[in-house]
């Protein structure tokens, strides 16, 4: 694209945001069980948005329903009815959902994993679930879910026995369990499902894994760095013919795609609002219109001595740095704001203010670099 002198900033933003979605994509998890079993509060633990509370959603078999909310970029399909005697027309049913869905060429429509879950309190895997597992290793990856655990007993060893296509099995307390007596047992395993997960969703549905579960600082984080990698290389690439100070502001764009992607991958809202005020905080201390002179300038305020840069020109290394730096700032505050709650979403405010003083602890990291 063309880049003027003075950007159209809401149109900017609008197309950095719409690009970071798109690049986000969205992943798709089958997760069955009986009733009872606990996937509801599983689901809760899991992921954003209490999905498992927002209705009934929408039927697509006669016992599968599929759960998505606006924002949030996974759709779960919570399938019922295994401990019926005809489950047999339940595992068909979905069978032909599975395949309906992969004959899309949009791999956001596909189903990507699926987890079935067993309660170890039942200390049984009847037909339904073997029968159900074997038909869906034929499509996607299968975890094995072991609810309600307080104590294994040899269960988990009897699970990998009896469904043997599971890529893992994983035991989980969804949330604390008070016994009598007031005996409080933690929540557990959540993060290695979440581990096993990202690790068996298709590369493309990564980022929307990441930004969809409340569990893992970790994987947020990942995302995120790759993020910047990817903007340093193409601010480094703008300026392999060094630029004139005047033209500089073609790097502006390339700092927007990288708010919005690690916003994108962290599970923020998205919106105009929400990054340009971002932005126009960092940057020029204003809303509206950024200058691209003055937004350069800002940047390059990350480089000590680059003042003298104004007039002359920034080559590969300075424009890669302060990408870098103002994208490992920006996730040093959201992992501040994060630390002790990955599913907290902080306020527009608290980003922008955190953002700021981590921009300056970054120019003094370089400083005395």
């Amino acid at each position: 694209m063309s880049v003027k002198n003075e950007l159209d900033f809401t149109e900017l933003l609008k197309q950095k945001l719409e690009e970071a979605l798109t690049q986000r994509g969205k992943v798709n998890i089958l997760i069955a069980g009986k009733t009872g079993v606990g996937k509801s509060t599983l689901i809760n633990a899991v992921f954003q948005g209490s999905l498992a509370e927002t209705g009934d959603g929408r039927p697509v078999t006669k016992t599968t329903r599929e759960i998505e909310k606006e924002g949030i970029p996974l759709s779960i399909f919570d399938t019922r009815g295994l401990e019926i005697s005809e489950y047999s027309n339940t595992i068909q049913e979905l069978e032909k959902l599975i395949q309906e869905k992969r004959k899309s060429k949009d791999p956001n429509q596909h189903i990507h994993i699926a987890w079935v879950c067993v309660m170890e309190d039942s200390r049984r895997v009847e037909d339904a679930e073997i029968n159900l597992v074997e038909m869906l290793d034929k499509y996607i990856p299968v975890v094995g879910v072991i609810t309600k655990s307080v104590g294994d007993n040899g269960f988990r060893q009897t699970v990998q026995e009896l469904l043997p296509r599971t890529r893992n099995v994983v035991r989980v307390l969804a949330k604390e369990r008070i016994l009598d007596g007031g005996y409080k047992i933690p929540a557990m395993g959540l993060e290695t499902l979440v581990d096993i997960t990202m690790n068996l969703v298709p590369e493309t549905q990564k980022n929307a894994f990441a930004a969809a579960q409340r569990v893992s600082l970790n994987h947020k984080l990942q995302r995120a760095h790759a993020v910047v990698a990817g903007a340093a290389a193409a601010a480094g690439g703008f300026g392999a013919v060094p630029l004139p100070f005047a033209d500089a502001v073609a790097i502006i764009p390339v700092q927007l795609s990288m708010l919005a992607g690690i916003s994108a991958v962290w599970g923020l809202p998205l919106s105009t609002a929400f990054l340009g005020s971002l932005v126009s905080g960092a940057l020029t201390g204003s809303a509206g219109t950024v200058v691209g002179r003055a937004a350069v300038g800002a940047l390059l305020k990350l480089i000590p001595g680059a003042g003298s840069v104004v007039g002359g020109v920034i080559n590969a290394g300075v424009a890669a740095t302060l990408t870098t730096a103002f994208g490992e700032a920006y996730i040093a505050a959201l992992s501040l704001l994060t630390k002790d709650n990955p599913g907290k979403i902080p306020t527009a405010e608290e980003i922008r203010d955190e953002f700021l003083r981590q921009l300056k602890v970054k120019k003094k990291e370089i400083k005395a670099g």
